[in-house]
């Protein structure tokens, strides 16, 4: 493999990096790109994840690009979908020439006597030097190498197989077997409903605490409506607006009128699985919101569960035996399987180890500019998607705004493009807003938040829509700056001036 010498390097070909790349190639035509991908094939997440009845925890319609219309039905699109869509996109968009695969990036070095990048990847052949202008990491926020694992008293007992989501074997057969299912979340309610369609004699969701289920129709009619009438491009904008609407105002709702969004929940649980199932197993103890609801599609977790096909069991694990799991309260749960949905482990930018003239900086000591750069750091942008929304809307707007800032330094003959720190910056919450389990194992590795703009993330579109907008890039915190030697771009880590 030849060492790449581009204007920008994206990393990571999922869901961010392809759409990354084709913003470049539709905003900014006269910059030369190239994306590193670590793995064989592009997909990222989508082509990772092989679990049964893996498909998107947001509707389909905002979760897709925004240049590019969904033209499947279902809210929720499957992976395999997501993955076909991705792949076709960078083929119509002419960047899957421009993926490099098998090219895992350790180490990115910027100069400021050159102004470059110099971008180390392991490959089959060795290491591999490549150089850019702008580095744009779009490799997502978890860990591909390995999921969380929960040591579980007594694990080496169990005589099944105990398999993790994120590795799925691809031989399990689930017909004919009891299966547990440990966890709550959006992973595992997609696994419940699946392994039943695929012949399970009873799946059993063994959580901790229950987890807000939201079930919503399966197909959007508004949108079926539209497609029959309008323009596919138009149409899709029109539902996609909906959507963002719809979705912003029932966070925005979660988190004015707890107790309104809770009873209503409750209401549509009940309608399926009764009252006393839902105060049992679907009454968390926390607000709407605290933690990402789980959609469901035509209610299908509560619909298998009432039907008794699966159940849900809220309890600890006390051990496991050799023929299943001892839990707190006494009860055994006999298994032919057990599936471990026990979350992802968070890791920022890909892991890579960054320096800027010799000085390494790690994410989290850094503050974080628009929810996209780091503070005193050159020509370097981070793709992170909404916790409380569809991912892509935010990673659109983030390679929109990195399209913009490689505009204005084009404009400007600049070389650098560097979030200054204001003089009084403050530092606030931490930028993810949720309380579930995976964002407070791992608070301490993400960027620092402050408590004004442009230092903040606050979760919310229609806000980003106006602070990343193109006609604001040059707003006096980034600073654009011609080639020079400039030894003191960092030192040491972001401090909150006293």
């Amino acid at each position: 493999m030849k060492s790449l010498h581009v204007d920008v390097l994206v990393v990571g070909a999922g869901l961010s990096g392809v759409g990354a790349a084709c913003r470049l190639a539709q905003l900014s035509p006269d910059r030369s790109f190239a994306v590193l991908e670590s793995r064989g094939a592009s997909g990222g997440t989508w082509d990772l994840f092989r679990y049964p009845g893996i498909r998107s925890d947001s509707d389909v319609f905002t979760f897709s690009y925004p240049f590019r219309p969904w033209t499947g039905s279902d809210v929720l699109a499957s992976g395999e979908s997501i993955r076909s869509y991705i792949r076709d996109t960078a083929r119509e968009f002419g960047v899957e020439d421009r993926i490099h695969y098998d090219q895992r990036v350790i180490s990115a070095g910027f100069s400021t006597g050159t102004g470059r990048w110099t971008v180390k990847s392991e490959t089959v052949e060795g290491l591999v030097e490549h150089t850019a202008s702008f580095l744009y990491i779009c490799t997502g926020y978890f860990s591909y190498d390995t999921g969380h694992v929960v040591d579980f008293p007594g694990r080496a007992a169990y005589d099944g197989p105990l398999i993790h989501p994120q590795f799925w074997p691809e031989a399990f057969e689930a017909r004919g077997k009891r299966i547990v299912v440990i966890g709550s979340g959006a992973t595992a309610v997609t696994l419940v409903p699946a392994l039943v369609a695929e012949g399970a004699e009873h799946v059993t969701m063994l959580q901790r605490s229950p987890t807000y289920i939201l079930p919503l129709p399966g197909r959007d009619s508004v949108g079926d409506g539209l497609r029959k009438v309008l323009p596919a491009r138009v149409a899709h904008r029109v539902v996609r607006a909906k959507n963002v609407v719809q979705n912003v105002g029932l966070y925005e709702a979660s988190r004015h009128f707890p107790r309104v969004v809770r009873r209503g929940i409750a209401a549509l649980n009940r309608r399926v699985v009764g009252p006393e199932a839902v105060l049992e197993h679907f009454t968390p103890t926390y607000d709407p919101w605290d933690q990402r609801l789980c959609v469901v599609p035509d209610g299908d977790l509560l619909a298998v569960v009432a039907d008794g096909s699966a159940s849900v069991v809220t309890d600890t694990v006390e051990e496991f035996t050799r023929t299943g799991i001892r839990l707190t309260s006494g009860t055994e749960l006999e298994a032919d399987a057990v599936v471990t949905a026990t979350g992802l482990r968070i890791e920022v930018a890909g892991g890579i180890t960054f320096t800027v003239d010799g000085t390494t900086f790690a994410p989290h000591e850094r503050f974080f500019y628009k929810g996209a750069m780091f503070g005193g750091v050159p020509n370097l942008a981070v793709c992170l998607g909404y916790t409380n929304n569809s991912w892509t809307l935010r990673a659109d707007l983030t390679s929109r705004f990195v399209c913009a800032v490689l505009a204005r330094m084009a404009a400007t003959g600049a070389a650098t493009a560097t979030p200054r720190l204001d003089a009084d910056i403050e530092e606030g919450t931490p930028p993810f807003e949720l309380a579930s389990g995976y964002v407070e194992r791992s608070r301490h590795l993400l960027p620092k938040q402050g408590t004004t703009k442009p230092w903040t993330v606050r979760q919310n579109y229609f806000h980003d829509l106006r602070l990343m907008s193109p006609r604001k890039v040059d707003d006096g915190t980034l600073e654009f700056e011609p080639l020079k030697v400039r030894p003191s771009v960092l030192v040491g880590v972001d401090t909150v001036p006293s």
